[in-house]
């Protein structure tokens, strides 16, 4: 079988594909034979050297993938072979075989195609518990999304619906709003175009937004800061356009906000059982038909610089994914 991997941080072009051994399932574990594998930004980061967890190279990244089940270690209960799953790794997936322990292997929603299953878990899994515990964002309040045509941004937009906010989304072309809007955003702001304070005052009576959601760091998250509504609560999962701020204390202290870091990885090891139920409650919502990510991008397997390229030129609206 062939596996991606990364022989030294680099580029995508540094990427090799490597023919090696089928494993075998050990006790506990389930095999997945996978046809398609999600691609984000932290996979670009991770290979580059770039990301807070530095795997010892030579190592095969890849953090989701989906398939089929084709064989089950002893004690793997609860699964069958043929069944069809989503699969996750930190990292280790962008391989077309893989041993996975079962907490690492979900259900795949039967509404769901492998490449909707292989775009799904990570980007809704941040998400979800991102609005919920770090922001609590409640049903009638504001969310400002920031970066809403990543993969983690639209899937906030389409979170935030769920839940019963008004949507304001910002991204950086009017083309990639178009689709957000069509996604479901309530309004969509160009911050390269847009005085983004005062749009946002404008449309919620001068009053701002309860809960800000924002991946991108640098400048917008400065403007950010001047967007909040009175007890604005303002969650930082990353920084893929810029440094990270200085929040100015005096801000917070006059809108009673508050600001907070939210790793999604972290959160769901220091919270015991989180993560199965945040899972859970997504594959219900997506069987229902309440959520579906939107890919741009589908490229062909074993293609990885083909695919990690839009991520690198910020042309993907969603996300983007290999499959066979």
């Amino acid at each position: 079988m062939r596996a991606i991997v990364c022989p030294d941080y680099g580029p995508p072009e540094t990427l090799t594909v490597e023919e090696r051994g089928t494993p075998e399932p050990g006790p506990g574990q389930i095999l997945v034979q996978h046809k398609a594998w999600g691609i984000s930004y932290v996979d670009v980061l991770m290979c580059a050297g770039g990301y807070q967890l530095k795997p010892p190279v030579p190592f095969v990244p890849g953090l989701e993938a989906c398939g089929d089940v084709i064989a089950l270690g002893k004690g793997a209960e609860g699964f069958a072979i043929g069944d069809k799953v989503m699969t996750s790794g930190r990292p280790g997936v962008f391989a077309e075989v893989c041993a996975l322990d079962k907490g690492q292997v979900h259900r795949l929603p039967s509404t769901f195609d492998y490449a909707e299953g292989a775009a799904f878990r990570s980007c809704y899994m941040t998400a979800w518990n991102a609005l919920t515990h770090g922001g609590r964002l409640e049903a009638g309040e504001v969310l400002l999304v920031h970066g809403a045509a990543g993969g983690v941004g639209l899937a906030a937009v389409h979170v935030g619906k769920l839940l019963g906010a008004y949507v304001i989304a910002t991204a950086g072309t009017d083309e990639k709003l178009a689709i957000v809007k069509a996604q479901g955003a309530d309004h969509v702001i160009n911050y390269t175009t847009t005085e983004l304070r005062d749009v946002v005052k404008g449309l919620t009576g001068g009053r701002g937004a309860d809960v800000i959601f924002d991946p991108v760091g640098g400048d917008i998250a400065e403007q950010s800061l001047r967007c909040m509504n009175y007890g604005c609560r303002v969650v930082y999962i990353g920084f893929t356009g810029g440094p990270p701020v200085s929040i100015r204390s005096n801000l917070l202290l006059i809108k009673g906000a508050s600001a907070v870091g939210f790793r999604a990885g972290e959160i769901g090891r220091r919270i015991p059982g989180l993560n199965e139920k945040t899972i859970a409650t997504l594959i219900t919502l997506a069987e229902q038909g309440r959520l579906r990510p939107h890919i741009s991008h589908r490229i062909k397997w074993p293609n990885i610089a083909d695919a990690m390229r839009p991520i690198q030129n910020r042309t993907v609206v969603g996300r983007v994914v290999m499959e066979v």
